[in-house]
């Protein structure tokens, strides 16, 4: 059976839905290049994003298997034709890339490579990456590029997507950043507070016991008591934020062993009984997990701190194709729309928005002495 590239409207619109799917700057360049190379019917595609030292910040390849990339070495740096298509800002089709002046070699491990067609990715007048491809599949005349003209204008079409999708990639990941700043600086005041209650509460007991050894033995031991008592408090409320303020483990043990370890450590730091299922959930997008998790820290720190819930249960399951998250407590609730028209959000906003941005949606179900419920849902899983 013969190799049918893909063709048409079709396809192409197919390649921009995909690259246009992703929020990880990783996985936006692995669907650009896997895109480019299916589409131009091409043996490799690669996409280089430049540092400022004269390499790679990001380096992707197609085509090329594992092993073959580990076997080929250290990321390219900026020379030969890479390094034209970077500072000269203009396409290169070439009938055979080891016969252009430019050219300086690869490694012995590197496939070998013949026809080429390369376009810079603009943003404006800035360069963000060079996108490239190599050995058309289709027979080519000695001496002729198998790429066309026609095969440099439909990249340069991708070329112009890739650098929309990667400028909001950037954008994307400079708002988690700026989102992880925020719950830190949230997480530090908690600290603050939980902790130097306890503190301030240790020292005044600590005294009493002083004051009373002599006098009073009897109490000053009682107090001694309550001494070691709220020193083991404060120990478990350090380290419930100590575990928040770790980077979650999700690319290591996947959302379902996070979530679960996190539960565990505040199950034990608070007075609430808190709990944790899960049934038959598959892995999700890594925007997705990081999404879920951070939701349920966010209605776990309102269920624990806010609403004198004595049991909080935390449920993740699979639902008519969708993966759900639920977080219901039995605390003293709150009238949703009161809470808005007051200008009080509890989180809630910032709960919406993480559900909004990867295709969920949030529900908050809630009413005075009847508890919390929130639930978030999103596609697959």
């Amino acid at each position: 059976m013969s190799h049918r590239p893909p063709s048409g409207l079709a396809a192409v619109s197919a390649a921009l839905l995909a690259m246009s799917r992703h929020l990880e700057m990783r996985d936006v360049l692995k669907t650009i290049v896997a895109s480019a190379r299916e589409l131009l019917d091409a043996e490799y595609a690669a996409l280089g994003v430049p540092d400022d030292h004269g390499g790679f910040a990001q380096f992707v390849v197609d085509g090329v298997s594992d092993e073959q990339w580990k076997a080929i070495g250290p990321l390219p740096r900026q020379h030969g034709i890479l390094a034209a298509m970077l500072h000269e800002a203009k396409p290169e089709r070439l009938a055979d890339v080891r016969k252009d002046p430019r050219f300086e070699g690869w490694p012995d491990a590197h496939p070998d490579m013949s026809d080429f067609l390369g376009l810079p990715i603009r943003d404006g007048d800035d360069i963000i990456g060079a996108l490239f491809l190599a050995n058309k599949r289709c027979p080519k005349p000695e001496g002729t590029c198998g790429f066309t003209a026609e095969d440099e204008e439909l990249l340069g079409i991708l070329a112009q997507h890739a650098a929309i999708a990667l400028t909001n990639a950037r954008l994307y990941e400079r708002s988690r950043e700026l989102t992880i700043a925020e719950e830190r600086s949230r997480l530090a005041h908690e600290l603050h507070d939980a902790v130097s209650q306890k503190l301030f509460s240790l020292r005044l007991t600590a005294q009493a016991a002083a004051a009373l050894v002599d006098r009073d033995p009897a109490r000053a031991k009682d107090e001694l008591q309550q001494v070691a008592a709220l020193a083991a408090e404060a120990a478990d409320e350090l380290r419930a934020a100590v575990v928040e303020l770790r980077p979650a483990g999700l690319d290591e043990d996947g959302l379902v062993a996070t979530l679960r370890t996190q539960i565990q450590v505040l199950d034990r730091a608070h007075t609430a009984r808190v709990t944790f299922a899960s049934a038959a959930v598959r892995a999700l997008p890594a925007a997705q997990e990081e999404a879920l998790l951070r939701v349920s820290q966010e209605a776990l720190h309102n269920a624990l701190r806010h609403s004198g819930a004595g049991h909080v249960d935390v449920t993740l399951a699979r639902r008519d194709g969708s993966t759900v998250l639920r977080i219901t407590d039995d605390g003293r609730g709150f009238d949703p729309a009161a809470t808005r028209r007051a200008g009080r959000h509890l989180g809630l906003v910032s709960m919406r928005d993480r559900a909004d941005g990867v295709g969920g949606k949030l529900t908050v179900e809630s009413a005075p002495g009847k508890g919390t419920t929130i639930e978030m849902e999103v596609p697959g899983g």
